[in-house]
């Protein structure tokens, strides 16, 4: 899709192809266009890789061959045109590139021996080619993206930090929607393509977290930038549209209005005296000429589209104004015609008329027809009236005709005309529009940065994550409370096990440290009061699981597949998130896959690791393994209610709180009292006996567990005889009671 109403301002509509390697291998290329901007990527990736890659691509549709469908799974978001397998043949692609760019080598892109990539990219640019009826000459050259410039980030992963979607409600908060507070649409489609892409390359973010500190230490000017970009209109879209010849009048006058907007822009952002600003800076100013030839053509209140009227000013071309002229004046040559009849002919009925079936014609009522001159040609019998034309009227009517056709005609032309001279200035346009994208990205950034606080992360060669008072940048302005907290994961505490009650913060502080690494890795400030990040290749997370139905898979099984997917990919330099591994299944089963995870990944793979747990048993990992350590969610229970304090502290948790947690959701009372005896007395016989000996299900332990105190109260006034109780026993009894209640 190119036209603008059909597309939502803030995501683009992505072209992807699919290929496989014809060598055997098992590598897939992939190519990502994005028609509407000409912004073109390439990637090539492993099997195991593939999903996470269409996913971080976010295909609108996605061309894959006959042969391979087998690769996308059913059920996908994204439209799949199958092509037949010859359109992936390697040459093609060669062929395609060298034509659409002019190359005699394939060397300048850098993937001139991925057969798997130029498989993608001719099957890509052949469609392209197929559907647009020529391959569009604003189609950037193609980017090679390698994985080692980015920061992983799985699709399991983006979707369980809520990165750009929600995971239940549609309108529900996300991480994207929480920075957007971009000017333009141009800003906030960069914003999202950062953080669906993040980079490791440490120099382009110092960059950018420079130029946001310098909108921060400046906000008059940055709030005088965003007034700027506020005014723009989306030139990425504009340009593509040009290119396509399909650009309207109007979208050609708000080109032309808005190059002197980039030209003031540029001037205010090089104020800021940041040399990455200043890069950007330079490609905002477009050529001068371009403004000047539009407003030379254009009329300033142009229509939408050229049937709507005039487009073409008159004085632009000589022939046009002529035949403008003639059609102007039909109107006053037919007054003149009619009055000059009906003074000839001394016919009262007498009318000129037009319409677009007869053209020009003279009507006369019947009763005045047999009174016409013989040069009059009879054109029309109607009920009431009669129409002729003369040869004089036949004349006229072919010149004022003809002159209409004509301008129309020549409108058409010269309007192309203006639209080809125009397309020479697509470079100039969308390094334009780059850049008002990224820096209007930047100031969203600072100006979030600077009302939340947030600080600037030092980005370190030496491994592991030291964060301070880190805070979730989604949660923390709909509390009205945020308690923060710290992370150290270094070398010799690489895992933490997390333990805690259900609500107290578990999955909030391991979901804010997540997306203040992520938020590092786009360059932007974090919000913490200090942040030391080391490398860090990839995020992996396993937070809350369902049941996968289309691919009959339960909970456990997805539980498990994206946990097995964990461990193939963690390295030394990886982050992970494991939230309640295990619980899919039988305790002990749970257990112990919950056991040897958190180990291997503490040792084999040395990730940094927060792993939260409700086995307790999991907190004696630290007796034996130095790399981890316990941290807890602190709690308090009050008369048998529960206080979050939402505070990670050291060590382990001192119990648990789920019974009071489950009264806090409204669990009737009487359960509430059978699972503290049932718990009283399991714990009571742990003690004695080895835990896999006690039984759930032991009416023993039931019956023989205590009663809860004011239970027996209750049941102490229940049996009393009031009425045949003296006052001097009722009032024993009373201060009995009272005592009892004291005691509990």
């Amino acid at each position: 899709l190119t036209e603008t109403d059909l597309l939502p301002q803030k995501s683009d509509a992505a072209l992807v192809a699919l290929a496989r390697s014809p060598k055997g291998t098992k590598r897939y290329g992939l190519a990502r266009l994005v028609l509407s901007s000409g912004a073109f990527i390439v990637t090539s990736t492993t099997e195991s890789d593939l999903g996470d890659e269409i996913a971080r691509l976010a295909p609108s549709e996605l061309l894959i061959s006959q042969s391979d469908t087998n690769l996308v799974s059913e059920g996908s978001s994204f439209s799949v045109t199958t092509l037949p397998s010859w359109h992936f043949a390697p040459e093609i692609g060669v062929a395609r590139l060298k034509e659409l760019f002019g190359v005699a080598d394939l060397g300048v892109f850098g993937f001139d021996n991925t057969p798997e990539i130029l498989s993608a990219v001719g099957a890509l640019l052949g469609y392209v080619n197929t559907t647009q009826q020529h391959v569009t000459p604003h189609i950037r050259r193609p980017v090679f993206e390698t994985s080692d410039k980015l920061l992983g980030i799985d699709e399991a992963t983006r979707r369980n930090l809520e990165i750009i979607e929600p995971l239940t409600r549609d309108d529900g908060p996300t991480l994207f929607k929480t920075l957007d507070c971009c000017h333009c649409p141009m800003g906030s489609r960069a914003l999202k393509a950062a953080l669906m892409n993040p980079t490791r390359e440490v120099k382009t973010l110092i960059a950018r977290e420079n130029a946001i500190e310098s909108f921060m230490g400046n906000r008059a000017l940055a709030e005088d930038i965003e007034n700027f970009l506020s005014r723009l209109p989306d030139l990425e879209r504009l340009s593509s549209r040009i290119a396509l010849g399909s650009v309207r009048p109007r979208e050609l006058l708000a080109l032309k209005d808005a190059s002197p907007l980039l030209k003031d822009l540029a001037d205010k952002v090089l104020l800021a005296n940041d040399p990455y600003l200043e890069t950007l800076a330079k490609d905002l100013v477009i050529d001068a000429r371009l403004a000047s030839s539009i407003e030379a053509a254009i009329v300033e209140d142009a229509p939408m589209s050229l049937r709507e009227g005039d487009v073409i000013r008159s004085e632009f071309d000589s022939e046009l104004a002529q035949l403008r002229q003639i059609r102007d004046d039909a109107g006053s040559l037919v007054l003149e015609i009619e009055e000059r009849e009906k003074k000839r002919t001394q016919l009262s009925t007498l009318r000129l008329e037009f319409n677009r079936v007869h053209g020009y014609y003279i009507e006369v009522s019947k009763s005045q027809a047999s009174s016409v001159p013989e040069d009059y040609i009879r054109k029309q019998t109607l009920k009431n009236t009669e129409r002729f034309t003369t040869p004089e009227l036949k004349t006229f009517e072919a010149k004022a005709i003809s002159a209409q056709e004509k301008g129309k005609e020549l409108q058409k032309e010269l309007y192309e005309r203006v639209v080809a001279e125009t397309a020479a200035f697509i470079p100039a346009i969308q390094a334009a529009a780059n850049s008002a994208a990224r820096i209007d990205a930047l100031c969203a950034l600072a100006s979030l940065a600077f009302e939340n606080n947030w600080v600037k992360p030092e980005l370190t060669k030496t491994p592991g994550l030291e964060i301070r008072g880190a805070r979730h940048p989604v949660i923390e302005n709909t509390v009205t409370h945020y308690t923060p907290n710290d992370c150290v994961l270094v070398p010799g505490r690489r895992l933490l096990v997390i333990t805690g009650p259900n609500m107290g913060g578990k999955s909030t502080f391991m979901r804010s440290i997540a997306l203040i690494v992520l938020l590092a890795h786009i360059g932007s400030f974090v919000p913490a009061t200090d942040a030391k990040i080391g490398p860090v290749d990839r995020i992996l997370t396993r937070i809350g699981a369902s049941d996968d139905l289309a691919r009959n898979r339960s909970t456990f099984m997805v539980e498990m597949t994206e946990a097995a997917s964990i461990l193939h990919h963690a390295t030394d330099k990886s982050l992970v998130l494991m939230d309640e591994i295990g619980r899919g299944t039988s305790t002990f089963d749970g257990l112990s896959l919950a056991y040897a995870i958190a180990v291997e990944l503490s040792t084999a793979r040395k990730a940094m690791t927060l792993f939260a747990t409700h086995y307790f048993e999991l907190t004696q990992l630290a007796d034996t393994y130095p790399e981890i350590a316990n941290v807890h969610v602190s709690a308090i229970e009050d008369n048998d209610k529960i206080v979050f304090l939402h505070e990670i502290t050291d060590g382990p948790a001192n119990q648990s709180y789920g019974i009071a947690v489950a009264s806090l959701a409204g669990i009737p009372h009487s359960v509430i009292k059978r699972a503290r005896g049932i718990l009283m007395g399991l714990e009571e016989k742990a003690a004695k006996e080895a835990p896999w000996q006690l039984s759930l299900f032991d009416r023993q332990i039931e019956e023989s567990s205590p009663e809860d105190p004011a239970r027996q109260i209750v049941k102490e006034i229940e049996k009393l005889d009031i009425d045949n109780l003296t006052p001097r026993e009722a009032l024993d009894i009373l201060y009995a009671l009272a005592q009892k209640a004291k005691n509990l």
